[in-house]
Protein backbone atom coordinates (compact mmCIF):
# COMPACT_ATOMS: atom_id res chain seq x y z
CA UNK A 1 0.00 0.00 0.00
CA UNK A 2 1.37 3.52 -0.67
CA UNK A 3 1.83 6.10 2.19
CA UNK A 4 -0.72 7.88 2.51
CA UNK A 5 -3.99 7.70 4.55
CA UNK A 6 -4.26 4.55 6.83
CA UNK A 7 -6.98 2.20 4.91
CA UNK A 8 -9.07 -0.97 6.34
CA UNK A 9 -7.76 -4.51 5.65
CA UNK A 10 -10.69 -6.29 4.70
CA UNK A 11 -11.34 -10.37 4.87
CA UNK A 12 -14.30 -12.68 3.98
CA UNK A 13 -14.55 -15.98 6.34
CA UNK A 14 -16.25 -18.26 3.79
CA UNK A 15 -18.89 -20.92 5.13
CA UNK A 16 -20.66 -21.85 1.73
CA UNK A 17 -23.98 -22.52 3.57
CA UNK A 18 -23.51 -18.90 5.61
CA UNK A 19 -22.24 -17.84 8.71
CA UNK A 20 -25.82 -17.83 10.11
CA UNK A 21 -26.87 -21.32 11.42
CA UNK A 22 -29.68 -20.56 8.99
CA UNK A 23 -27.86 -18.87 6.46
CA UNK A 24 -28.71 -21.29 3.48
CA UNK A 25 -32.28 -21.25 4.29
CA UNK A 26 -32.32 -17.78 3.10
CA UNK A 27 -33.45 -17.27 -0.69
CA UNK A 28 -31.27 -17.20 -3.08
CA UNK A 29 -29.05 -19.00 -0.92
CA UNK A 30 -25.87 -21.42 -1.54
CA UNK A 31 -27.10 -25.00 0.48
CA UNK A 32 -23.53 -26.26 -0.11
CA UNK A 33 -20.51 -26.15 1.34
CA UNK A 34 -18.64 -28.87 -1.60
CA UNK A 35 -19.61 -27.27 -4.78
CA UNK A 36 -16.68 -25.67 -6.51
CA UNK A 37 -18.89 -23.11 -8.88
CA UNK A 38 -20.05 -21.89 -5.48
CA UNK A 39 -16.67 -21.49 -3.83
CA UNK A 40 -15.71 -19.84 -7.41
CA UNK A 41 -18.39 -17.37 -7.43
CA UNK A 42 -17.69 -16.27 -3.52
CA UNK A 43 -13.56 -15.57 -5.09
CA UNK A 44 -15.11 -13.86 -7.62
CA UNK A 45 -17.36 -11.06 -5.32
CA UNK A 46 -14.53 -11.03 -2.90
CA UNK A 47 -11.80 -9.76 -5.74
CA UNK A 48 -14.62 -7.25 -7.01
CA UNK A 49 -14.95 -5.87 -3.33
CA UNK A 50 -11.09 -5.48 -3.76
CA UNK A 51 -10.76 -7.58 -0.58
CA UNK A 52 -6.80 -8.54 1.01
CA UNK A 53 -8.21 -12.14 2.02
CA UNK A 54 -10.38 -15.05 1.42
CA UNK A 55 -9.97 -17.05 4.63
CA UNK A 56 -11.29 -21.27 4.82
CA UNK A 57 -11.41 -22.41 8.04
CA UNK A 58 -11.49 -26.10 9.05
CA UNK A 59 -13.14 -28.89 11.21
CA UNK A 60 -12.03 -32.10 12.18
CA UNK A 61 -15.28 -33.40 13.65
CA UNK A 62 -18.49 -34.51 12.15
CA UNK A 63 -20.92 -33.61 14.56
CA UNK A 64 -24.69 -33.42 12.89
CA UNK A 65 -25.83 -31.05 15.31
CA UNK A 66 -23.57 -28.54 14.79
CA UNK A 67 -23.00 -25.55 11.94
CA UNK A 68 -24.09 -27.07 8.31
CA UNK A 69 -20.73 -25.95 6.87
CA UNK A 70 -18.91 -28.35 9.16
CA UNK A 71 -20.74 -31.27 8.64
CA UNK A 72 -19.14 -31.29 5.32
CA UNK A 73 -16.90 -29.05 3.91
CA UNK A 74 -13.62 -29.08 1.53
CA UNK A 75 -10.51 -30.09 3.08
CA UNK A 76 -8.93 -26.04 3.04
CA UNK A 77 -5.77 -26.41 1.50
CA UNK A 78 -7.14 -28.27 -1.19
CA UNK A 79 -9.75 -25.61 -1.71
CA UNK A 80 -7.35 -22.28 -1.59
CA UNK A 81 -4.75 -24.38 -4.41
CA UNK A 82 -7.62 -24.27 -6.67
CA UNK A 83 -8.96 -20.87 -5.88
CA UNK A 84 -5.79 -19.73 -6.62
CA UNK A 85 -6.18 -20.44 -10.72
CA UNK A 86 -9.09 -18.71 -10.42
CA UNK A 87 -7.90 -15.66 -9.28
CA UNK A 88 -5.53 -13.01 -9.52
CA UNK A 89 -5.12 -10.77 -6.39
CA UNK A 90 -6.84 -12.07 -3.54
CA UNK A 91 -5.28 -13.74 -0.39
CA UNK A 92 -6.27 -16.86 -0.25
CA UNK A 93 -6.17 -18.42 3.69
CA UNK A 94 -6.54 -21.85 5.19
CA UNK A 95 -6.37 -23.34 8.48
CA UNK A 96 -4.60 -26.16 9.51
CA UNK A 97 -3.58 -27.32 12.88
CA UNK A 98 -0.60 -27.83 14.72
CA UNK A 99 -2.23 -30.20 16.75
CA UNK A 100 -2.46 -33.00 13.97
CA UNK A 101 0.35 -31.64 11.14
CA UNK A 102 3.91 -32.24 10.87
CA UNK A 103 5.75 -29.28 10.34
CA UNK A 104 7.84 -30.09 7.27
CA UNK A 105 4.34 -31.17 5.77
CA UNK A 106 3.10 -27.66 6.48
CA UNK A 107 5.90 -25.86 5.22
CA UNK A 108 5.66 -27.50 1.84
CA UNK A 109 1.67 -27.26 1.31
CA UNK A 110 1.87 -23.78 2.13
CA UNK A 111 5.19 -23.12 0.63
CA UNK A 112 3.24 -24.80 -2.85
CA UNK A 113 0.21 -22.47 -2.32
CA UNK A 114 2.35 -19.56 -2.37
CA UNK A 115 4.22 -20.31 -5.69
CA UNK A 116 0.90 -21.68 -7.37
CA UNK A 117 -0.98 -18.30 -6.49
CA UNK A 118 2.09 -15.85 -7.08
CA UNK A 119 2.48 -14.93 -3.53
CA UNK A 120 -0.73 -14.90 -2.19
CA UNK A 121 -0.89 -17.89 0.76
CA UNK A 122 -1.66 -17.87 4.17
CA UNK A 123 -1.71 -20.21 7.04
CA UNK A 124 -4.01 -19.66 9.69
CA UNK A 125 -1.77 -21.58 12.56
CA UNK A 126 -5.25 -23.42 15.29
CA UNK A 127 -3.60 -26.26 18.03
CA UNK A 128 -7.50 -27.61 17.79
CA UNK A 129 -9.42 -27.02 20.52
CA UNK A 130 -11.99 -29.70 19.91
CA UNK A 131 -11.63 -32.65 22.27
CA UNK A 132 -13.73 -35.53 19.62
CA UNK A 133 -11.12 -34.36 17.02
CA UNK A 134 -8.13 -36.10 18.84
CA UNK A 135 -10.39 -39.38 18.33
CA UNK A 136 -9.74 -39.07 14.53
CA UNK A 137 -6.26 -38.93 14.97
CA UNK A 138 -5.02 -41.85 16.73
CA UNK A 139 -5.66 -39.93 20.39
CA UNK A 140 -7.71 -40.84 23.04
CA UNK A 141 -7.95 -36.93 24.16
CA UNK A 142 -6.08 -33.36 23.48
CA UNK A 143 -2.95 -32.10 25.01
CA UNK A 144 -3.99 -29.48 27.64
CA UNK A 145 -3.81 -26.50 26.51
CA UNK A 146 -0.87 -24.98 27.44
CA UNK A 147 1.03 -27.99 26.21
CA UNK A 148 -0.50 -27.49 23.03
CA UNK A 149 0.28 -24.16 22.84
CA UNK A 150 3.91 -25.00 23.37
CA UNK A 151 3.84 -27.17 21.09
CA UNK A 152 2.25 -24.53 18.23
CA UNK A 153 5.04 -22.36 19.08
CA UNK A 154 7.76 -24.92 18.80
CA UNK A 155 5.67 -25.93 15.10
CA UNK A 156 5.84 -22.33 13.96
CA UNK A 157 9.16 -21.57 14.81
CA UNK A 158 10.58 -25.06 12.74
CA UNK A 159 8.18 -24.22 9.73
CA UNK A 160 9.60 -20.93 9.31
CA UNK A 161 13.17 -22.32 9.79
CA UNK A 162 12.45 -24.16 6.94
CA UNK A 163 11.20 -21.70 4.71
CA UNK A 164 14.42 -20.03 5.54
CA UNK A 165 16.75 -22.94 4.37
CA UNK A 166 16.50 -21.90 1.07
CA UNK A 167 17.87 -18.68 -0.13
CA UNK A 168 16.44 -16.29 -3.22
CA UNK A 169 18.21 -17.70 -6.20
CA UNK A 170 19.62 -21.10 -5.09
CA UNK A 171 18.38 -22.28 -8.60
CA UNK A 172 20.62 -21.70 -10.97
CA UNK A 173 19.57 -24.17 -13.52
CA UNK A 174 22.36 -23.36 -15.96
CA UNK A 175 22.50 -25.61 -19.27
CA UNK A 176 25.87 -24.36 -20.44
CA UNK A 177 27.40 -25.85 -17.25
CA UNK A 178 24.87 -28.30 -16.28
CA UNK A 179 24.59 -27.04 -12.75
CA UNK A 180 21.45 -26.55 -11.14
CA UNK A 181 21.69 -25.74 -7.75
CA UNK A 182 23.85 -23.42 -6.05
CA UNK A 183 24.52 -25.56 -2.61
CA UNK A 184 26.16 -22.49 -1.30
CA UNK A 185 22.57 -21.04 -0.93
CA UNK A 186 20.55 -24.03 1.08
CA UNK A 187 21.25 -25.48 4.77
CA UNK A 188 20.08 -27.42 6.71
CA UNK A 189 17.42 -26.75 9.59
CA UNK A 190 19.16 -29.42 12.04
CA UNK A 191 16.21 -28.34 14.64
CA UNK A 192 15.96 -30.62 17.52
CA UNK A 193 13.57 -29.17 20.15
CA UNK A 194 11.62 -30.45 22.75
CA UNK A 195 8.50 -31.74 20.64
CA UNK A 196 9.97 -31.86 16.61
CA UNK A 197 13.42 -33.17 15.60
CA UNK A 198 13.63 -31.94 12.27
CA UNK A 199 17.18 -32.05 9.60
CA UNK A 200 15.82 -29.68 7.03
CA UNK A 201 16.21 -28.03 4.39
CA UNK A 202 12.48 -28.67 2.72
CA UNK A 203 12.88 -30.09 -0.67
CA UNK A 204 11.50 -26.68 -2.37
CA UNK A 205 12.84 -23.37 -3.53
CA UNK A 206 12.05 -20.23 -1.56
CA UNK A 207 7.93 -18.84 -2.33
CA UNK A 208 7.29 -15.69 -3.41
CA UNK A 209 6.60 -13.61 -0.40
CA UNK A 210 9.82 -15.09 1.07
CA UNK A 211 7.20 -16.50 4.40
CA UNK A 212 3.42 -17.48 3.58
CA UNK A 213 1.28 -14.59 5.64
CA UNK A 214 0.58 -16.12 9.15
CA UNK A 215 -2.68 -15.68 10.48
CA UNK A 216 -3.54 -16.25 14.45
CA UNK A 217 -6.57 -16.19 16.04
CA UNK A 218 -5.84 -17.23 20.02
CA UNK A 219 -7.22 -14.93 22.84
CA UNK A 220 -5.91 -17.00 25.75
CA UNK A 221 -2.44 -15.44 27.18
CA UNK A 222 -0.75 -18.30 24.96
CA UNK A 223 -2.25 -17.70 22.06
CA UNK A 224 -1.64 -13.63 22.30
CA UNK A 225 2.38 -14.36 23.06
CA UNK A 226 2.58 -16.67 19.60
CA UNK A 227 0.22 -14.07 17.65
CA UNK A 228 2.21 -10.72 19.24
CA UNK A 229 6.00 -13.02 17.71
CA UNK A 230 4.73 -14.77 14.81
CA UNK A 231 1.54 -13.78 13.00
CA UNK A 232 0.61 -11.14 10.49
CA UNK A 233 -2.95 -11.14 10.89
CA UNK A 234 -4.92 -11.71 14.17
CA UNK A 235 -8.34 -12.31 14.16
CA UNK A 236 -10.41 -11.13 17.24
CA UNK A 237 -13.59 -11.87 18.74
CA UNK A 238 -15.07 -8.82 20.18
CA UNK A 239 -18.68 -7.70 20.90
CA UNK A 240 -18.19 -4.33 21.99
CA UNK A 241 -16.13 -0.83 21.24
CA UNK A 242 -14.79 -0.06 24.73
CA UNK A 243 -13.47 -3.99 25.42
CA UNK A 244 -12.21 -4.05 21.68
CA UNK A 245 -9.75 -1.20 22.37
CA UNK A 246 -7.91 -2.68 25.39
CA UNK A 247 -7.65 -6.13 23.59
CA UNK A 248 -6.19 -4.44 20.31
CA UNK A 249 -3.72 -2.14 22.43
CA UNK A 250 -2.42 -5.55 24.58
CA UNK A 251 -1.50 -7.08 21.48
CA UNK A 252 0.11 -4.63 19.87
CA UNK A 253 1.85 -3.82 23.37
CA UNK A 254 3.10 -7.24 23.73
CA UNK A 255 4.84 -6.89 19.98
CA UNK A 256 7.73 -4.78 21.59
CA UNK A 257 9.64 -7.25 23.20
CA UNK A 258 9.50 -9.32 20.24
CA UNK A 259 11.29 -6.31 18.14
CA UNK A 260 8.10 -5.78 16.24
CA UNK A 261 6.60 -2.82 15.21
CA UNK A 262 2.33 -2.79 15.88
CA UNK A 263 1.84 -2.01 12.60
CA UNK A 264 3.36 -5.76 11.53
CA UNK A 265 -0.31 -7.10 13.19
CA UNK A 266 -3.35 -6.16 11.45
CA UNK A 267 -5.93 -6.80 13.82
CA UNK A 268 -9.47 -7.64 12.32
CA UNK A 269 -12.54 -8.18 14.62
CA UNK A 270 -15.50 -10.97 13.15
CA UNK A 271 -18.51 -9.15 12.23
CA UNK A 272 -21.54 -10.24 10.25
CA UNK A 273 -23.58 -7.49 8.31
CA UNK A 274 -26.42 -7.62 7.35
CA UNK A 275 -27.09 -4.93 5.43
CA UNK A 276 -30.61 -3.28 4.20
CA UNK A 277 -31.78 -0.20 1.70
CA UNK A 278 -33.23 0.73 5.28
CA UNK A 279 -32.39 -0.14 8.98
CA UNK A 280 -36.42 -1.52 8.91
CA UNK A 281 -35.11 -3.82 5.92
CA UNK A 282 -32.15 -4.52 7.28
CA UNK A 283 -34.75 -5.62 10.72
CA UNK A 284 -36.82 -7.86 8.88
CA UNK A 285 -33.56 -9.83 7.04
CA UNK A 286 -32.36 -10.47 10.84
CA UNK A 287 -35.82 -11.12 12.00
CA UNK A 288 -36.15 -13.98 8.85
CA UNK A 289 -33.26 -15.65 9.47
CA UNK A 290 -33.64 -15.76 13.40
CA UNK A 291 -36.78 -16.99 12.74
CA UNK A 292 -35.72 -20.55 11.51
CA UNK A 293 -33.11 -21.24 14.60
CA UNK A 294 -35.66 -23.17 17.26
CA UNK A 295 -34.50 -23.41 20.79
CA UNK A 296 -34.61 -27.26 19.99
CA UNK A 297 -30.58 -27.17 20.42
CA UNK A 298 -30.12 -24.12 22.10
CA UNK A 299 -27.83 -25.99 24.74
CA UNK A 300 -26.30 -27.91 22.15
CA UNK A 301 -25.20 -24.64 20.10
CA UNK A 302 -24.29 -22.78 23.32
CA UNK A 303 -22.03 -25.37 24.81
CA UNK A 304 -20.60 -25.86 21.19
CA UNK A 305 -19.77 -22.18 21.33
CA UNK A 306 -18.86 -20.86 25.24
CA UNK A 307 -16.66 -24.17 25.85
CA UNK A 308 -18.23 -26.03 27.99
CA UNK A 309 -21.69 -28.03 28.92
CA UNK A 310 -24.42 -26.46 29.76
CA UNK A 311 -26.91 -29.17 29.83
CA UNK A 312 -29.22 -29.77 32.63
CA UNK A 313 -29.08 -26.04 33.51
CA UNK A 314 -32.57 -23.66 33.07
CA UNK A 315 -32.40 -21.96 29.57
CA UNK A 316 -34.13 -19.15 31.82
CA UNK A 317 -32.13 -19.07 34.31
CA UNK A 318 -28.37 -17.22 34.76
CA UNK A 319 -25.38 -18.37 32.25
CA UNK A 320 -23.68 -20.86 34.96
CA UNK A 321 -19.64 -20.04 35.32
CA UNK A 322 -17.17 -22.20 33.26
CA UNK A 323 -14.86 -24.65 34.47
CA UNK A 324 -11.00 -25.05 34.60
CA UNK A 325 -9.80 -24.10 31.32
CA UNK A 326 -9.30 -27.44 28.82
CA UNK A 327 -10.26 -25.50 25.60
CA UNK A 328 -10.43 -22.68 23.99
CA UNK A 329 -10.57 -19.61 25.62
CA UNK A 330 -11.47 -16.61 23.45
CA UNK A 331 -15.49 -17.36 23.03
CA UNK A 332 -15.46 -18.49 26.49
CA UNK A 333 -13.94 -15.16 27.98
CA UNK A 334 -16.00 -13.10 25.18
CA UNK A 335 -19.37 -14.44 25.94
CA UNK A 336 -19.05 -15.85 29.55
CA UNK A 337 -18.38 -11.97 30.49
CA UNK A 338 -20.41 -10.27 28.46
CA UNK A 339 -23.16 -12.32 29.85
CA UNK A 340 -22.40 -11.82 33.73
CA UNK A 341 -22.08 -8.19 33.06
CA UNK A 342 -25.34 -7.68 30.70
CA UNK A 343 -27.14 -10.41 33.39
CA UNK A 344 -28.17 -12.60 30.03
CA UNK A 345 -29.65 -15.72 30.65
CA UNK A 346 -28.72 -18.93 28.46
CA UNK A 347 -31.64 -18.59 26.17
CA UNK A 348 -30.13 -14.26 25.80
CA UNK A 349 -26.53 -16.58 25.01
CA UNK A 350 -28.50 -18.56 22.34
CA UNK A 351 -30.10 -15.48 20.75
CA UNK A 352 -26.52 -14.00 20.39
CA UNK A 353 -24.77 -17.28 19.17
CA UNK A 354 -27.10 -18.29 16.61
CA UNK A 355 -26.80 -15.05 15.02
CA UNK A 356 -23.30 -15.27 14.11
CA UNK A 357 -21.71 -18.16 16.05
CA UNK A 358 -20.55 -15.66 19.30
CA UNK A 359 -19.14 -12.83 16.73
CA UNK A 360 -20.28 -8.99 16.53
CA UNK A 361 -23.59 -8.33 14.45
CA UNK A 362 -23.85 -4.93 12.72
CA UNK A 363 -27.28 -4.59 11.21
CA UNK A 364 -28.39 -1.50 9.11
CA UNK A 365 -28.17 0.79 5.77
CA UNK A 366 -24.81 1.19 4.47
CA UNK A 367 -23.87 4.06 5.98
CA UNK A 368 -24.70 3.38 9.36
CA UNK A 369 -22.60 0.00 8.91
CA UNK A 370 -20.02 2.34 7.38
CA UNK A 371 -20.13 4.32 10.43
CA UNK A 372 -19.88 1.62 13.18
CA UNK A 373 -16.64 0.37 11.23
CA UNK A 374 -15.14 3.55 10.44
CA UNK A 375 -15.95 4.44 14.58
CA UNK A 376 -14.04 0.81 15.57
CA UNK A 377 -11.36 1.81 13.20
CA UNK A 378 -10.44 4.94 13.88
CA UNK A 379 -11.22 4.21 17.36
CA UNK A 380 -8.01 1.98 17.87
CA UNK A 381 -10.20 -1.34 18.16
CA UNK A 382 -9.07 -2.52 14.63
CA UNK A 383 -7.29 -1.92 11.19
CA UNK A 384 -10.26 -3.71 9.07
CA UNK A 385 -12.88 -6.43 9.64
CA UNK A 386 -13.61 -10.16 9.29
CA UNK A 387 -16.40 -9.85 7.16
CA UNK A 388 -18.75 -12.99 8.06
CA UNK A 389 -21.95 -12.74 5.45
CA UNK A 390 -24.85 -14.72 6.86
CA UNK A 391 -25.65 -16.03 3.37
CA UNK A 392 -24.02 -16.71 0.13
CA UNK A 393 -23.98 -15.26 -2.16
CA UNK A 394 -26.92 -12.11 -1.41
CA UNK A 395 -25.53 -11.41 1.67
CA UNK A 396 -21.94 -11.07 0.86
CA UNK A 397 -22.43 -9.00 -2.28
CA UNK A 398 -24.49 -7.03 -1.08
CA UNK A 399 -21.58 -5.79 1.50
CA UNK A 400 -19.40 -5.52 -1.12
CA UNK A 401 -21.66 -3.36 -3.39
CA UNK A 402 -23.12 -1.78 -0.60
CA UNK A 403 -20.94 -1.21 2.16
CA UNK A 404 -17.57 -0.93 0.12
CA UNK A 405 -18.40 2.09 -1.48
CA UNK A 406 -19.61 3.54 0.77
CA UNK A 407 -15.62 3.18 2.84
CA UNK A 408 -14.31 4.05 -0.62
CA UNK A 409 -16.23 7.33 -0.62
CA UNK A 410 -14.37 8.11 2.40
CA UNK A 411 -11.21 7.29 2.18
CA UNK A 412 -10.84 4.17 3.94
CA UNK A 413 -10.79 1.61 1.99
CA UNK A 414 -8.73 0.80 -1.89
CA UNK A 415 -10.35 1.49 -4.77
CA UNK A 416 -7.27 -0.74 -6.95
CA UNK A 417 -5.06 -3.30 -5.41
CA UNK A 418 -1.52 -1.95 -5.99
CA UNK A 419 0.07 -4.67 -5.34
CA UNK A 420 0.12 -8.56 -6.30
CA UNK A 421 1.38 -10.57 -3.01
CA UNK A 422 -0.78 -10.69 0.26
CA UNK A 423 2.19 -9.17 1.75
CA UNK A 424 1.53 -5.65 -0.19
CA UNK A 425 -2.06 -5.70 0.44
CA UNK A 426 -0.95 -5.60 4.41
CA UNK A 427 1.76 -3.39 4.00
CA UNK A 428 4.11 -5.81 4.72
CA UNK A 429 7.35 -6.43 3.01
CA UNK A 430 8.54 -9.93 1.49
CA UNK A 431 10.61 -11.63 4.19
CA UNK A 432 14.04 -11.53 3.21
CA UNK A 433 16.29 -14.78 3.46
CA UNK A 434 18.85 -13.46 5.91
CA UNK A 435 15.71 -13.46 8.84
CA UNK A 436 15.76 -16.64 10.45
CA UNK A 437 13.80 -18.31 13.23
CA UNK A 438 14.09 -19.40 16.79
CA UNK A 439 13.71 -23.12 15.65
CA UNK A 440 16.94 -24.96 15.36
CA UNK A 441 20.59 -25.15 16.61
CA UNK A 442 22.06 -22.90 13.73
CA UNK A 443 19.87 -20.03 14.82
Amino acid sequence: MSPGKRQMHLGVFVLGTGNHQAGWRYEGAFTSHMELPAMQEIARITERGKFDLLFISDAMVMDPTDHPSFMCRFEPTTLISVLSQHTTHIGLGATLSTSFSEPFNVARIFGSIDHLSGGRAAWNVVTSSNTKAALNFNLDEHLDHELRYARAEEFVDVVRGLWDCWEDGAIVADKTTGRFIDPDKIRPLDHKGRFFKVKGPVNMARSPQGHPVIIQAGGSPSGLELAARTADVVFSVVQELEPAKKAYADLKARMAKFGRAPHEISVLPGVMPIVGASEAEAREKLATLQSWITPSNALTLVASRIGYDVSGYDLDGPVPPPPPFEGSRTFTSVLYERARRDGMTLRDLYNLTAAARGHWVVCGTPRTIADTLQEWFEGGAADGFNILPAYFPGGFAGFVDLVVPELQRRGLFRHEYEGRTLRDHFGLAPVPPAVRTRAGAAD
